[in-house]
Parts: C-alpha cells; sequence; structure tokens
C-alpha cells in the first residue's frame, strides 16, 4: 500500500473514530437521562399511592368524625327511651312522655340541618312526594296534599326521604 492510500484511510478512520466517540457519549447521556426519568416515574408512583392512602384515611377519619357527631345528639334521645321502657307510670304518663322524647328527637335532627318536607296544604310535588293514594273531593284544590302517612326528610336541598301523602282529587277542577 501506497503511503498516500494510508493517509486516505487514516483520514478516513479519524472522523470516524470521533464520530464513535461522540455517539458513544451521547449515548451514555441519553442512557443517565433515561435512568434519572425512570427513578423519577417511581418517586412519583410512590408519591401518588402514599396520597391515595392518606386521603382514603383523611375520608375514613371525617366519616367517623360526622357519625360521632350524628350519634352524640341521639344519645339523650336513646337514654330518655330506656327510661320510658323503666317506668311504671300510667298509659297517659308514657304517652306524654313519649310525645317529649319526639320533640327531643326533632330537636336533634334539626341541629344536624334536617329537616321535614312540607306535606299538608302543599300542593303535591313528585320530587318531594309519594302520593300512596288519592280522596275524592269538592273541597280542596286538585292535588293537594290532605294527609301525610309517612313524614319525609330533606338536609338542606338534598331529599333524604319523600314524603308519602294522600291527595285530593276534585273532579270538579280535573273536567274544567
Amino acid at each position: 500500500m501506497s503511503q498516500e492510500t494510508e493517509m486516505q484511510e487514516q483520514a478516513v478512520a479519524a472522523p470516524v473514530e470521533g464520530t464513535e466517540a461522540a455517539m458513544a457519549a451521547e449515548l451514555e447521556t441519553l442512557k443517565a437521562e433515561r435512568d434519572s426519568l425512570v427513578d423519577r416515574l417511581a418517586r412519583l408512583q410512590a408519591e401518588f399511592d402514599n396520597f391515595r392512602k392518606r386521603e382514603a384515611k383523611e375520608r375514613s377519619e371525617f366519616r367517623d368524625y360526622a357519625v360521632s357527631n350524628a350519634v352524640e345528639h341521639f344519645l339523650p334521645v336513646l337514654d330518655n327511651f330506656q327510661l320510658a321502657l323503666k317506668s311504671q307510670g300510667s298509659a297517659e304518663q308514657l304517652r306524654s312522655g313519649v310525645e317529649l322524647i319526639l320533640k327531643q328527637m326533632e330537636e336533634a335532627l334539626k341541629a344536624l340541618g334536617v329537616t321535614p318536607v312540607e306535606t299538608v296544604g302543599a300542593q303535591f310535588d313528585p320530587r318531594f312526594h309519594e302520593a300512596l293514594g288519592s280522596i275524592e273531593t269538592s273541597e280542596y284544590p286538585d292535588h293537594q296534599v290532605l294527609e301525610e302517612v309517612r313524614r319525609g326528610y330533606r338536609i338542606k336541598d338534598k331529599l333524604l326521604r319523600p314524603a308519602m301523602v294522600k291527595i285530593a282529587v276534585n273532579h270538579a277542577q280535573v273536567n274544567d
């Protein structure tokens, strides 16, 4: 081989060696970046799992707190029911005691923001009332609630249970 050919090969080999070294360095840089990102992803997943566990625990603790707060209002009512069962008074005395307990129960519900659904005298509203029957009448407007069979309750704007009612059917108004 001539000296000139050797020089040409060396000239071609030098950039290739430089390119290989640069590519190897870039490969190492990319591997390090990938490893860093994989490590960061693992840490973020662990943080998210910890967050989810902490949030579930906090929700459970909040629910327990809310339940205990509600139960606290009803313990005196329970105590009074137990006292009423032990009492040896007359039927009239027992009735007046139960009426007092009922008032106490209504106050406990009121303290929790629970209010009864308006029924007797109100116009029937299927969002809040469940009609169990009807009463034919000419004295009351059609679909007016005449009787409450079971009280309904709501907490703020949310219906807890609809009221079961009987409503008026006034054929004179229906046919008009």
